[in-house]
């Protein structure tokens, strides 16, 4: 099946569905899929990305193998 095949079949499906949650579900997940390349942020993400920020600036870092090995060591306590 190609896809313009795939497509009418699946818009053919869809119009005799009435459940309109389902709907709305799928809606969700095809404007994730067609919307701009542009991804929007929530204002936590913005939040957190200014906080991880100030940490560089400050210094508050750890390397990947430093977490790791803190990571290791607090899994050999438990």
């Amino acid at each position: 099946m190609n896809t313009v095949e795939l497509r009418n079949m699946i818009s053919q499906r869809i119009s005799l569905i009435d459940d309109e949650p389902f709907l709305v579900a799928n809606n969700t997940i095809l404007d994730a899929k067609v919307s701009s390349s542009i991804y929007k942020l929530s204002n936590f993400q913005k939040e957190r990305i200014v906080l991880g920020s100030e940490q560089l600036k400050n210094g508050s870092v750890i390397s990947n193998e430093d977490l790791q090995a803190e990571l290791d060591l607090w899994l050999s306590t438990k």
